[in-house]
């Protein structure tokens, strides 16, 4: 194998910390003290004239900062410095219009983390099948749970290395996040059939092929019952509450047994999605999927108080259950999971998909009888099959046709634009 065909690649790997209470207290106070150190340079920079906004004056006052306040001593010296880069990067993300203002951290609505910016202070050792060990700053050296090969000890190079971390902590505990660099063979052209797929909420992936991905529910039956039981609970609590008063520490410890249980769920989702999008990267060559604006589809029904929506909790309900199969990420998977494998995703435009027979290319009204059953109105038709397969195939005939061959009766009109005219011809 030449140089040649070889390509370098950046990810990330995410495992969970097998830590002791004293070592969740070591960590949860550096993640304050990393929170804390954003919201004073955050007010810092505010105050300061525009001309003295500066990485070398904030990197001056932040190192003030450490010397003056000792719960800040806590934070790592390179952590600082990675929330000091962060900072001024999201600055930049706001005048180059990516993002907005950076904020305050709130104490409850922030994601607790920590940078480790050198991937050499880690000190990686694999235990055995199970378990690898990590050396985290002012922490010591603790447990992780190994899922995944890493580049360490002899497969550790100037090209396959892990360049740093982040300790991120969720509602199931802390993580740690490896960044990767790794450098693969190119892979060959993927010579797999091409395929069209179709996302819903019933039956979450249909592909023209007649194959269908389905699962049942994230949380079992005891979990959904704790889960009821837990959330009446809060609701009564908070409703007893006086208006002003704080939140007790009970009912503290209530959200966090429901951020518990959700958050198993979101993992469980997750863990399906990433086995359902390998096996389709694998097996296909081209795979087409709609150009869905999910953030259109899931837009309330509420309407205003002159002009009130309508079955407005049946469109609440199907906005959770099209933000819980989250097509967005499963999409964002299928693109670099493709791309490894040597394959291609496409998108086409959605609509009419679902209306339109795949056999005639006809869109009729009424051919859609049920969420599951397809039959064409057309006299000169007359097919019938799985509405989500039906669907998938036209997807799938979309990415075929180039999108320019498409039926007269079931052609999506797009609009030119429209043509100026020369100053001169004015």
């Amino acid at each position: 194998m030449n140089q040649g065909t070889l390509v370098k690649r950046q990810f990330g790997h995410r495992a969970r910390l097998a830590l002791s209470p004293a070592e969740v207290s070591q960590a949860d106070a550096q993640a304050h003290a990393a929170r804390t150190m954003w919201n004073l340079l955050h007010a810092w920079w505010q105050m300061m004239p525009k001309d003295k906004r500066t990485l070398a004056h904030a990197d001056a006052a932040i190192r003030q900062a450490r010397r003056d306040l000792d719960f800040l001593a806590v934070l790592p010296a390179q952590a600082a410095q990675a929330v000091l880069k962060t900072y001024v990067q999201a600055w930049r993300n706001c005048w180059e219009g990516r993002a907005d203002a950076p904020k305050f951290k709130a104490r409850f609505r922030s994601v607790m983390s920590v940078d480790v910016l050198q991937g050499r202070d880690l000190c990686i050792k694999r235990v055995h099948r199970r378990w690898g060990m990590v050396n985290l700053p002012k922490i010591g050296r603790v447990r992780f749970r190994w899922t995944k090969d890493l580049p360490v000890d002899k497969r550790a190079g100037t090209e396959n290395r892990i360049t740093g971390a982040r300790l991120v902590k969720d509602a199931l505990g802390w993580h740690i996040a490896f960044r990767v660099t790794a450098q693969e063979a190119k892979p060959e052209a993927h010579q797999g059939p091409e395929v069209g797929i179709d996302v819903g909420v019933t039956v979450p992936l249909a592909l023209s092929d007649g194959t269908t991905y389905e699962h049942g529910e994230w949380l079992t039956e005891k979990e959904q019952a704790k889960l009821l039981r837990l959330e009446q609970r809060a609701a009564q609590r908070k409703q007893r509450r006086k208006p002003g008063e704080r939140t007790s520490r009970r009912l503290h410890r209530i959200y966090d047994q429901i951020a518990q249980l959700r958050a198993k769920a979101k993992r469980r989702a997750a863990d399906w999605q990433h086995q359902t999008t390998t096996t389709i990267a694998r097996t296909y060559g081209t795979v087409a999927v709609e150009a869905l604006t999910i953030t259109n589809m899931v837009k309330s029904a509420r309407g205003t108080v002159e002009e009130p929506g309508r079955n407005v909790a049946q469109k609440a309900g199907l906005n959770r259950s099209i933000a819980a199969e989250a097509w967005g990420r499963t999409v964002t998977m299928l693109t670099y999971k493709t791309a490894r494998h040597g394959g291609t995703l496409v998108k086409v435009p959605a609509p009419g998909t679902s209306r339109r027979c795949s056999a005639c290319g006809c869109t009729t009204t009424g051919s859609r009888e049920s969420q599951a059953v397809f039959v064409c109105k057309n006299p000169d038709c007359g097919w019938s099959g799985n509405a989500d397969h039906n669907a998938a195939r036209n997807i799938l005939h979309l990415y075929r046709i180039g999108l320019v061959a498409i039926p007269a009766a079931g052609r999506a009109v797009v609009r030119r634009a429209r043509r100026v005219k020369p100053a001169a011809a004015r």
